[in-house]
């Protein structure tokens, strides 16, 4: 790899929140085994997403989700539970995440510790690129209402759901916390409450990618280049491995174009100078950017927290969606934390999402 490539594929790894490192699989702290802890029940199920269906880029319409039920769900077949779904970050699918936050371990855990049993469910929402950023293109599918309608609508179906906003929890970490960030805004009809772990993208992203200022524009006319020579999407993630493909990521899902074959999607650049236009769409999809839009949204929940490590680079963005809620009186909670971006995402999801929506969810129908 050129030094330049590999400049350009770390600089967008830290834009989205990752490890500099550029490995796909991360080291987290792992909580300690709780004595006791019952087993949950893990399921690995296909779930068809109408939203998925036509998109241009060959993307799964048969989606891989994993279903964690609580160890009573077997022995009370009367019972019915709330739901928490919980959103993946780029380069990682659902199966990969359920190493990173050690489930169900920690959901095990939770459980034994006194939050109360819930069914928690991992949507894959990875693409040819990596990363779907949990949003709505005819490029890479509707990925936004596969996660709020599609998925939710089948868990309803096929398993003791209490089926109400109010047993809904919605999580995601990194472009997971996007996902939860982006959707939750738009989806409070959907969910109750609203946990968002070190969320990625949150400003608009500039229009060369990420990098000194002085190698932007070499940057962004190699990407151009490069995937002038792609004959299809498959060939375009061979051509930008790694978090290279974050690039495409976006584009496909902020920038789709139906005319422009054989990505369908326009980068935000032309022989390395800014495209206005497209660099607007991306603007228009950072959640720093429309947030105003829904604040009446926001008020609906329940309750909505945050958090991020105080070594991450996000923590400052995640501090101004805060500063955002604060100024609209949006009750939330946030908090910075001792850690990287994703050394603590096991604890936290054991000893702080679990808890939060144990508290905040309705655990029993109907709904008040």
């Amino acid at each position: 790899m050129t030094r330049l490539r590999l400049l350009a594929s770390t600089a967008f790894a830290l834009s989205l929140g990752l490890p500099a490192s550029l490995t796909a699989q991360v080291q987290t702290i792992v909580p300690a085994v709780i004595p006791g802890a019952k087993p949950v029940t893990v399921e690995h199920i296909k779930v068809h997403s109408p939203a998925m269906e036509g998109n241009l880029e060959g993307e799964a319409v048969d989606r891989d989700v994993i279903v964690f039920l609580p160890p009573s769900y077997k022995a009370n077949p009367h019972r019915r539970y709330p739901v928490v779904y919980a959103l993946h970050g780029y380069s990682i699918g659902a199966e990969q995440w359920t190493h990173e936050i050690h489930v169900p371990q920690t959901i095990e855990g939770a459980f034994a510790e006194g939050a109360a049993e819930m069914i928690v469910v991992l949507p894959d929402s990875k693409t040819i690129y990596n990363g779907s950023m949990y949003s709505s293109s005819v490029t890479t599918g509707d990925f936004e209402r596969f996660v709020s309608h599609d998925v939710v609508a089948y868990i309803d179906a096929h398993y003791r759901t209490i089926p109400a906003r109010e047993a809904r929890g919605l999580v995601g970490h990194s472009m997971g916390g996007y996902g939860a960030s982006r959707i939750g805004m738009k989806h409070p009809d959907v969910f109750g409450s609203l946990y968002i772990m070190s969320p990625c993208c949150l400003s608009p992203m500039g229009a060369g990618g990420f990098g000194p200022p002085d190698k932007m524009k070499e940057m962004a006319i190699a990407t151009e280049k490069k995937a002038a020579e792609a004959k299809s999407p498959a060939d375009a993630a061979v051509l930008f491995p790694g978090f290279g493909a974050a690039q495409l990521a976006t584009a496909a899902a902020w920038a789709p174009n139906p005319k422009n074959p054989p990505l369908y999607f326009d980068l935000p650049t032309k022989d390395g100078n800014p495209v206005p236009e497209i660099q607007a769409k991306y603007t228009a999809n950072a959640p720093l950017v429309f947030v105003d839009q829904y604040i009446d949204n926001l008020k609906q929940y329940r309750a909505i927290s945050m958090d991020v490590g105080d070594q991450d680079g996000l923590r400052i963005d995640a501090a101004r969606l805060h500063d955002v809620f604060d100024k609209y009186g949006i009750v939330n909670t946030f908090e910075i934390y001792s850690g990287t971006h994703t050394s603590a995402v096991a604890d936290r999801f054991q000893n702080h999402v679990m808890p939060f929506f144990s508290k905040n969810l309705c655990t029993s129908a109907p709904c008040k």
